[in-house]
């Protein structure tokens, strides 16, 4: 493409292009690319209704009282409701939590124990196969 670019500013760009059989769509986008800022898709504007930092705090000091400390937060939620408080929604308490490193799989999960694989060795014939006899196979 850098061979195109050069060229292009002396012939032109379909004429580069054909010259060294590139396809002028390509130029386009890498051109395209080029001239474009970089672009950080993980940095998005804050939404104007998200949580002021101290409407967070105070949701976070909410669900760390005694009185909710080992509910989950849709409980949480439908108590504050029962209350005729609303300080925000079930997924943001969940993000407010993992954000903290608060929330974690509570099932209780399997861990397989590390065991030795058996190792058959034979140093003679039919050793290897526990409960076949050798005249077993002889039918």
């Amino acid at each position: 493409m850098e061979a195109a670019l050069t060229l292009s500013s002396e012939v032109g760009i379909k004429p580069a292009c054909e010259a060294l059989d590139i396809a002028r769509s390509g130029f386009y986008r890498t051109e395209a690319r080029s001239s474009a800022p970089p672009v950080d898709s993980k940095k998005r504007p804050a939404s104007p209704r998200a949580l002021s930092p101290d409407e967070w705090q105070g949701v976070l000091d909410i669900l760390h009282t005694e009185r909710f400390t080992d509910k989950a937060p849709h409980e949480v939620y439908a108590t504050l409701l029962d209350e005729g408080e609303y300080h925000c929604s079930i997924r943001t308490m969940y993000r407010i939590l993992d954000e903290n490193k608060e929330v974690k799989e509570r099932r209780n999960q399997l861990s397989h124990p590390v065991y030795q694989k058996p190792e058959l060795l034979a140093t003679g014939p039919n050793q290897v196969c526990p409960g076949i006899s050798p005249g077993s196979l002889d039918r």
